[in-house]
């Protein structure tokens, strides 16, 4: 969800939520001279220049945000916000190392997971892509579904490399993997005996029919109604009961690292809240995701701004954020 602040015809600042997530990326190089092309109603310059028309239009969705007159966006987002995380709370110190010294995680994925050194643009460079992958797909109990999910087959990944990547992906990262299971233990022993338990400074709770997952700020997951039952491979799984994929109320099967994703991602919104209290002097017209789109003066330093969004909060120390952006005239992906 975007929350974007437009003036209102009286002039004032009116908050308009704007789902932008699954808007259009923007790919083409020229982006500013096609925008400037369709903003002078020039079709015949766009017809001529661009075979596909419709993508560009669709390309220029998000360009049609703008600041303020004598005014510039600086648009600035977490780097690997999740992994950062997940790695943190398993303790996997190889992974929290190659974070503080602002490493590159893919490459050091296919490092750790092939055991040989794998740099960018240099020796193995061929390898980083499957440490992309993996990272993207495997890091909540994905298997080979969620490599064919994240296209690895279209990135030239074989049938066959499929589960050894998966295999040796676990293998590097056994501390995420026994996250995954403390979790598992952990949900359903409060689950079952109805007490409080906790793992990875996580706290898990039933009370009044709901399971709580309290997180590092304080706040709290809710499950409704949860319950041990039989899942399909004949062992228990926790459920409870929300909105599924029909979109209609049922009871939901979850498990550890399912549990982990949704601890990982609350967190990760936590942390983004934190930033935006660290940066509230600030004009922020719009948040997605992991990203901050601020409005500000042309005087305004980005670099000040990315170092204090990156401001570790006093409920994570020791986590070691990172975060980049760019200014510009409208909004983009950058």
């Amino acid at each position: 969800m975007f929350q974007y602040y437009g003036a209102s015809r009286s002039g004032r600042w009116a908050g308009r939520h704007i789902q932008l997530q699954n808007l259009p990326q923007n790919h083409i190089p020229d982006l500013e001279d096609a925008r400037s092309l369709v903003k002078l109603g020039d079709y015949d310059a766009v017809k001529l220049l661009y075979e596909d028309v419709p993508d560009i239009l669709s390309q220029l969705i998000r360009t049609t945000f703008i600041p303020r007159p004598g005014y510039k966006f600086i648009v600035c987002d977490f780097s690997a916000i999740e992994a950062r995380v997940l790695s943190f709370l398993a303790g996997e110190t190889w992974r929290l190392n190659v974070f503080e010294s602002n490493g590159d995680i893919y490459c050091a994925s296919a490092s750790a997971m092939f055991h040989i050194p794998v740099k960018k643009h240099g020796v193995n460079s061929h390898l980083r892509q499957k440490g992309k992958i993996a990272e993207l797909a495997l890091g909540y109990g994905g298997s080979t579904g969620a490599l064919k999910a994240m296209d690895a087959l279209e990135m030239g990944i074989t049938e066959d490399e499929l589960q050894p990547l998966v295999d040796s992906w676990r293998a590097s990262n056994p501390k995420i993997t026994k996250l995954w299971w403390d979790v598992d233990r952990t949900v359903k022993e409060a689950v079952r005996f109805r007490t409080h338990t906790k793992t990875h400074g996580i706290k898990f709770y039933c009370q009044k029919g709901m399971l709580f997952i309290e997180l590092p700020s304080g706040r709290r997951l809710s499950y409704v109604k949860p319950k041990i039952e039989q899942n399909q491979f004949g062992g228990e799984s926790v459920t409870y009961e929300g909105t599924g994929n029909t979109k209609k109320w049922e009871r939901i099967e979850s498990y550890g690292p399912k549990f982990t994703e949704n601890i990982v991602q609350a967190i990760s919104r936590d942390i983004l809240a934190y930033a935006m209290k660290t940066l509230r002097y600030c004009f922020i017209c719009g948040h997605v995701h992991d990203e901050l789109i601020i409005e500000c003066n042309m005087g305004v330093s980005l670099k000040a701004v990315c170092e204090q969004m990156a401001r570790t909060p006093p409920w994570m120390k020791g986590l070691a954020l990172r975060a980049d952006g760019y200014e510009t005239m409208f909004y983009k992906k950058d």
